[in-house]
């Protein structure tokens, strides 16, 4: 019997599940419903699996009806992948209703609404999965095995720069991404991903955390400071935004026009803002120092107005350092080839033992969206995968303890003082 899926929230990040349920597991998956704000949007998802999985058109409901939907299509399972700051709400309903959960990241953006999460979790019983892909990816595991062998020892430090170049960077403070109210800032909707490597690199747990962060580049003040003088609402229909390197043509876009321009009517919702508007309410410059249960210290930065895309992470340990350097190939969410989103440029992987020569690590480079991650995700949750040693498959405890690190770097800068993770959730 195959398992029934319905799916809410039909953005961008929706069309990886959506189409993997219809076409590459359509012999023991069905998607059965979608559910959205907008009508627009799910005849648009409707269109993509009828003409490209070649699977029948599914009953579409409105976001006020996710009850009704669930009652009257019976999935076993719900895919989130809404907007951040509802995903509680859908989490939280669909257990109550029976009814298992696939989440996007972050599984949500404050402390209140993971204690929510985690109590009716433990009230119903009910499996929720957390869709890190990154865990998936062949360089990024590779560390894993190197870390849980030993290579350099016990980790007593960590440096981490994240690097968001001028294209995909941009791209948080065009759409809904640039109102903490909605994600949490660049420290949950983004650092979650940061945050769970190194949870699962290092098998630990954080637990203090102080951050500094500003508003360093975008927004309209920053840019009235470098002498910008033509500022838009948005760009599409606008003059001004024809030579501007950080405005999107959403109508160039199949995809994006679908998706957004097409759906404006009953969503309201403009995906081309100018990233120098004056209500950019998130940070673009974050510098982050976490202590672990392990007792390693983790120092990050991430910065959303860089030259290139990717990652520096260097290890200290016991018996040497870990150096992994990886240059992604930028992207922006629905802007182009999905097998394209997040896909290796370079990579390099030395290792420095304590009292020996230097060596560089190999690592076979998959392709696919996110670093050959995504492919290698979805068989581990919509296929029947088997024994895992490096433990990719993460709940809602790893989706939690992510997150948590973003929510007390927030609350740090906002106190400046240290935050304690046992003080915000109790498991």
């Amino acid at each position: 019997m195959k398992k029934r899926y319905a799916q809410v929230g039909l953005g961008s990040r929706a069309m990886m599940f959506y189409e993997a349920v219809c076409k590459t597991y359509k012999d023991t998956a069905e998607m059965v419903a979608f559910c959205d704000l907008s009508k627009q949007r799910m005849e648009f998802a409707n269109n993509y699996i009828s003409t490209e999985t070649g699977a029948r058109p599914v009953p579409m409901y409105s976001y006020t009806d996710f009850d009704k939907m669930i009652d009257e299509t019976k999935p076993d399972v719900i895919i989130v992948t809404s907007v951040d700051r509802t995903h509680h709400d859908y989490i939280i309903r669909a257990m109550e209703k029976g009814c298992d959960v696939i989440t996007e990241k972050p599984m949500t953006i404050d402390e209140k609404k993971a204690q929510a999460i985690i109590d009716t979790q433990k009230l119903t019983g009910r499996d929720i999965k957390v869709t890190f892909n990154y865990r998936y990816a062949p360089n990024n595991t590779k560390i894993r095995e190197l870390l849980m062998d030993g290579v350099i020892g016990d980790v007593f430090s960590v440096h981490f720069e994240w690097l968001l170049d001028t294209n995909h960077g941009a791209d948080y403070y065009r759409r809904w991404h640039r109102n903490k109210h909605n994600s949490g800032g660049l420290l949950v909707h983004k650092s979650t991903h940061h945050f769970d490597l190194v949870n699962f690199w290092l098998g630990a747990k954080p637990e203090s955390v102080f951050a500094f962060g500003e508003l360093n580049f975008y927004g309209m003040h920053n840019a009235e400071k470098r002498k910008v003088q033509d500022f838009y609402y948005r760009s599409h229909g606008n003059e001004k935004a024809k030579d501007d390197h950080f405005a999107i043509d959403l109508e160039k876009n199949e995809t994006l026009k679908g998706l957004y321009l097409d759906a404006e009517a009953d969503s309201g919702y403009i995906r081309d803002r100018s990233v120098f508007s004056d209500d950019v309410s998130i940070e673009d410059t974050l510098g982050v120092i976490v202590k672990y249960n392990s007792k390693a210290i983790l120092t990050y930065s991430l910065n959303s107005y860089m030259p290139w895309e990717g990652f520096v992470v260097n290890f200290n340990g016991s018996k040497g350092r870990l150096e992994y350097k990886v240059v992604e190939n930028s992207y922006f969410s629905a802007g182009g080839d999905k097998a394209e989103e997040g896909a290796l440029k370079d990579k390099e992987i030395m290792v420095w033992p304590m009292f020996g020569s230097p060596y560089s690590v190999d690592v076979e480079t998959k392709s696919g969206g996110h670093g050959g991650g995504d492919i290698v995700m979805l068989d581990d949750i919509f296929g029947n995968p088997g024994p895992d040693k490096f433990q990719r498959a993460a709940s809602h405890i790893d989706g939690a303890m992510s997150i948590l690190t973003g929510i007390a770097a927030n609350k740090s800068i906002a106190a400046e003082i240290p935050v304690k993770i046992k003080e915000l959730v109790e498991f």
